[in-house]
């Protein structure tokens, strides 16, 4: 009955303290998740090297390409559950639990399996070297072999958060960081595991999470547990999943695709260093877009449940606070990354090279922040209410249709600093076309909120 009650407020308590009840954790919970990973590249920059920074940067493709699978069932899982929800369709929400479970179980296993038989191959089309392969290879292996289990636990914390429990997901976040930071400079001194060390700490913090986000679906008295019947795969439930996820499927294989053609250009302009400069900056803005999906998060069920309830004021209103939101936060990152560059690389690394090539690189990839908050929020809501093809739209023409020909482009005129340049350039382009979407269908939203009113007022008349 509580947790009815949580769902239902979502169409009843005032939107202001709702996305904040439901943001905050999400925000704790990604940066925690950002922090997860700087942590990483930390210990293995100060504890391993240099050159061990580039090998990290070069898994960065397949790392999304994995997280492409996993958001393709964990996000669309969520978004789906958010309606039924909405809609008060409680059995057909347990059902989608129950799918979530075996398709991220088999999708993790596939894909370990397929990435582990090609690595090498994979690892040097990806931009490694023979001086960075080693380095990749060694934190690959782990972190496929551990892959299904990674996939559980990120989907796992989608439903906790779409069945309204944004704490327990931000505990879940927040035990793997700090369990991470534990063990991770253990495996890499005491133990001498090097940057498989890292991995390792990944792998373990992520398995004793999961473990416990199960414990949590298997209480009777949830609104939504693991009971028989709802781990059948069922044909429509999975093409929902699947059609809702194809948007941040779409937009990882992308960022798949687009890191590949960065690591190349700067290995072949600048060298594997440049690779690692990249891993830095990439680092550093992945905290503020990590921040920001932490806002989009407390949206989403928000946003979910009132266009299944076809509440569309509150609808809007959610949008509205969550642009704001989402800007100041990258707006503080391009902030951090214009005036304080060195202080965030010298984190990473000691060697002044890399310094040096990192300052630059995250002055110029963070020079177009304070405008892609509201490309993200845009992109996420329109996620949140099923229109996929639309969010899908608007993920590739960032990545797609402006940064791919401009990382060909660019490059050729410039060199190194062309491949830098691509990437605010792309953010400017694409945030122009998200705000020419986003005026035509706010417009649509009003007339339908304006005859809804109306059929209200007839039916009271009458």
């Amino acid at each position: 009955m509580e947790n009815k009650k949580a769902t239902i407020a979502l169409g009843t308590e005032p939107v202001g303290k709702l996305l904040m009840q439901y943001a905050i954790p999400a925000i704790i919970a990604m940066t925690a998740s950002s922090l997860y990973n700087m942590v990483d590249s930390i210990f293995i920059g100060q504890g391993v090297g240099a050159l061990a920074i580039s090998g990290l940067a070069i898994t960065f493709p397949l790392m999304n390409l994995s997280a492409a699978f996993g958001a393709a069932v964990g996000v669309g899982a969520s978004t789906y559950i958010s309606v039924k929800l909405g809609q008060k369709d409680y059995k057909t929400a347990e059902m989608i639990l129950g799918n979530t479970l075996v398709l991220n179980l088999i999708i993790g296993i596939s894909f370990s399996v397929i990435a582990l038989m090609f690595l090498d191959p994979i690892l040097y089309f990806f931009g490694a070297s023979v001086n960075t392969i080693k380095y990749a290879r060694d934190f690959m292996v782990v972190i496929l072999c551990g892959n299904v289990f990674s996939h559980m636990y990120f989907g796992l914390n989608a439903v906790l958060r779409a069945a309204s429990k944004p704490k327990q997901a931000m505990y879940a976040t927040m035990f793997t960081v700090a369990l991470n930071t534990i063990l991770d400079p253990i495996f890499i001194w005491p133990l001498h595991l090097g940057i498989r060390g890292a991995a390792y700490a990944t792998v373990l913090s992520q398995m004793v999470a999961l473990a416990w986000q199960l414990w949590i679906f298997s209480d009777k008295r949830e609104l939504m547990h693991f009971q028989k019947g709802i781990f059948r795969l069922n044909k429509d439930i999975v093409k929902n999943i699947i059609g809702v996820g194809m948007s941040p499927f779409s937009m990882n294989v992308c960022a798949c695709i687009v890191v590949i053609f960065i690591n190349t250009g700067l290995s072949h302009y600048g060298g594997d260093l440049a690779v690692g400069a990249y891993g830095i900056s990439n680092k550093l803005a992945f905290i503020f877009v990590m921040i920001t999906m932490g806002v989009n998060q407390g949206m989403q069920p928000i946003a979910g449940y009132n266009y299944g309830s076809q509440q569309l004021d509150r609808l809007v209103k959610v949008l509205k606070y969550a642009m704001i939101t989402g800007t100041a936060i990258t707006t503080t990152g391009f902030i951090i990354g214009e005036f304080f560059p060195y202080d965030c690389a010298r984190l990473f690394t000691s060697d002044k090279t890399l310094i040096d090539m990192s300052v630059r690189g995250i002055r110029i990839n963070m020079m177009m922040f304070p405008i892609i908050g509201f490309q993200m929020v845009t992109t996420n809501f329109f996620q949140s209410i099923g229109k996929a093809k639309i969010s899908m739209f608007l993920s590739l023409s960032r990545q797609l249709i402006f940064l791919l020909p401009l990382l060909i482009i660019l490059p050729s005129i410039f060199g190194v600093d062309g491949v830098w340049a691509s990437l605010p350039s792309s953010d400017a382009l694409a945030s122009i076309v998200t705000g020419i979407i986003m005026f035509l269908h706010m417009r649509k939203f009003k007339k339908q909120h304006n005859a809804n009113i109306n059929g209200e007022r007839y039916e009271n008349n009458n």
